[in-house]
């Protein structure tokens, strides 16, 4: 299945300042879902932004805040997005048919997010160089799992080009020249 702009959109999970950095390759992280979430805002692909209890662990990484708005920011107490009914109701309310995840922790509300959108018969893509963990072990083991419960383990780029279809357009050309190094 390849992932097209006008069915899908982007969830960030919780990429929150106390947490980041605890996690493997921070800047690495926010950097590449900086990246994937700019190129979603030029190709309108709508973005979500979840944030696991904010009062404890801070909001959004102000690497990401052009990301945020004030209808695109969700906080949840559940590690699942679809366990919050608020997340749940956001998520359901734009009715993607596919769901491109990025974010943190890999093992935890990354993978407990997937698992739950799978089981709500969506296409689920996890970007691999979009999500993170404390241990690297815990990040290897949740894409296992991931793959076994038949959620699509991409890249970034793959998620670029799959939403831009093709080239020769203005947009590729923008996106190519800006993005594409």
């Amino acid at each position: 299945m390849l992932i097209h702009p006008n069915k899908s959109c982007l969830l960030i999970v919780d990429i929150q300042e106390k947490l980041v950095p605890a996690v493997e390759s921070p800047d690495t992280l926010i950097s590449n879902v900086a990246w994937l979430g700019q190129i979603a805002q030029e190709l309108d692909v709508p973005v979500l932004i979840s944030e696991q209890y904010p009062e404890g662990l801070g909001h959004t990484v102000d690497a990401l805040k052009d990301l945020a708005t004030a209808d695109n920011v969700m906080q949840k107490t559940f590690f699942s997005c679809m366990s919050e009914a608020s997340c749940n109701q956001q998520i359901n309310a734009l009715r993607p048919n596919q769901v491109v995840i990025v974010g943190m922790e890999a093992h935890v509300c990354v993978l407990q997010t997937a698992i739950q959108l799978k089981q709500q018969a969506r296409e689920v893509y996890v970007v691999a160089d979009c999500i993170s963990s404390r241990n690297p072990a815990d990040k290897a083991m949740a894409i296992e799992r991931m793959r076994q419960c038949g959620i699509y383990v991409v890249t970034r780029e793959m998620v670029a080009f799959e939403w831009m279809q093709r080239s020769g357009t203005d947009k590729f050309r923008h996106i190519s020249k800006n993005y594409l190094r």
